[in-house]
């Protein structure tokens, strides 16, 4: 597994995989590894030749009070876990390789940005837009895969891409979840084990949406399942940020639940600690 720092290394890799018929994938990380972040390796490794895994804990994508400084790095630990799902090529490089000082270029999805986690985290997608359009021209790849977790961005990225004509096919990886339900966050590590009782809340208020959902036997609004929802996660003790009843392509709020429709969940479990989740509602 080579281990890569610069833009220009990377693109030379590309190019050279490329030219041999082999097909690249990309998976982007900002690092401190676990299962999750492993499947979407394996799901690469399935599709393509080549899986190139980013590790950059991107700047721009933090606002102020966020936990960039103290985000967990584990660069050793990452790589070893890489190579032993084969992964060909980690790219890790340094800020000022990715931003110049000179850098003054934002990429913006505008409609898809403003709500969800974009309404409390002002310029926060601006940021991963950003820095996904430089791994796309960086590495090449002829597809990318993203976590379903990170739903906002995986509509974002699948947005620009479109948008912007990146000859790039956007997989995402279903949601992975530990044993109780959780979904496998890099923060989770922050969470003492009463603390992670309580986050526990968010999946289980999907889960409870979903049993509402298949025992309606009339039309359901939105409006029913999310009252439920806060009453749960209220219950849990957890502040809510926001709980939405969203379209999985438009993220237009759905007054009706259909096949599309998906909540879509985040919630401050500490003062330190804000986790996402969401989960279709008709499976």
């Amino acid at each position: 597994m080579k281990i890569v720092t610069s833009g220009s290394a990377l693109r030379q890799l590309s190019t050279e995989w490329r030219a041999n018929g082999q097909r690249v994938a990309l998976v982007p990380t900002m690092g401190s590894l676990h299962q999750g972040h492993l499947m979407l390796m394996r799901m690469a490794k399935n599709l393509a030749h080549r899986v190139v895994a980013s590790i950059f804990v991107n700047p721009i994508q933090f606002g102020p009070g966020e936990d960039f400084s103290v985000y967990p790095r584990q660069f050793a630990e990452d790589c070893r876990l890489l190579d032993g799902e084969g992964v060909s090529a980690v790219f890790h490089p340094s800020v000022d390789e990715m931003y110049r000082p000179s850098f003054q270029t934002t990429v913006r999805v505008a409609q898809l940005a403003e709500g969800l986690c974009g309404a409390n985290r002002p310029g926060h997608f601006d940021g991963v837009a950003t820095v996904v359009c430089k791994l796309f021209q960086l590495a090449t790849p002829h597809l990318a895969i993203f976590g379903e977790k990170d739903f906002q961005q995986l509509a974002i990225v699948k947005q620009l891409v479109k948008d912007l004509n990146f000859p790039i096919e956007v997989i995402g990886h279903p949601i992975v979840r530990d044993e109780d339900g959780l979904a496998m966050s890099s923060r989770n590590r922050y969470l003492s084990a009463s603390e992670r009782q309580k986050a526990l809340c968010l999946s289980r208020a999907i889960a409870e949406a979903r049993l509402l959902v298949a025992g309606e036997s009339s039309t359901l609004t939105a409006g029913a399942i999310l009252e439920q929802a806060r009453c749960s996660i209220a219950a849990a003790g957890v502040a809510l940020e926001y709980a939405a009843v969203v379209d999985e392509t438009t993220l237009r709020h759905d007054e009706l639940i259909g096949p599309g429709s998906v909540l879509a969940l985040a919630a401050k479990i500490t003062e330190r600690v804000r986790l996402i989740d969401n989960g279709r509602l008709i499976l």
